[in-house]
């Protein structure tokens, strides 16, 4: 042996004694430490793992949709009783509605509504224009083209496109079931 073959050996086996000193061996775990990390995991988990109640978020869900349907019935029996059409009353009662959703999202007081309500605060029109005003609120920090421009639509985009491709297609199949004659 060389010189440096001697040297490098010596090297491992007092690096291979201080790690077995020090109590980090090579040797594969046991079954019953792997059993116990495990169990560890498991406790782990379940004590972060919020739990929810199906009942309880069904009825906050039914009490927000149902104030933000109430909100919107009294908007419109108010502009009916203006002298409104209902159609013209009906469009008054939307952009109410989404100008509200739009203002609580800018107070950052819609989150809280939404976390609150779940689906009874998303599903609703309001939930939509929250959809699209947060994040162009976020992001307006980076500008109007780049910030508020690129990213106001991130979450109500795919929305967007998957109701117009729906509808372009229904279209297409109406036109052509009519051009067969089976409309």
């Amino acid at each position: 042996m060389t010189e440096d073959q001697n040297m490098t050996e010596e090297r491992s086996m007092t690096e291979e004694r201080s790690m077995t000193e020090e109590g980090m061996t090579k040797e594969p775990r046991t079954t019953k430490e792997k059993q116990r990390q495990q169990q560890e995991y498991n406790e782990y988990v379940k004590q972060v793992t919020p739990t929810h109640s199906l009942g309880a978020n069904m009825a906050k869900a039914f009490v927000t949709g149902g104030i933000i349907c109430t909100l919107g019935q009294v908007i419109l029996n108010a502009a009916g009783n203006m002298g409104l059409d209902q159609e013209t009353a009906g469009s008054w009662n939307s952009l109410i509605l989404i100008l509200l959703s739009i203002l609580l999202t800018g107070f950052n007081l819609y989150p809280s509504i939404a976390k609150w309500g779940g689906a009874g605060a998303l599903v609703p029109i309001t939930g939509f224009a929250n959809s699209v005003a947060a994040p162009a609120i976020e992001f307006q920090k980076e500008g109007q083209v780049f910030g508020i421009g690129c990213k106001i639509f991130t979450i109500a985009g795919p929305v967007i496109l998957y109701g117009i491709f729906t509808s372009w297609m229904l279209g297409l199949i109406y036109w052509i079931g009519k051009y067969l004659g089976f409309f």
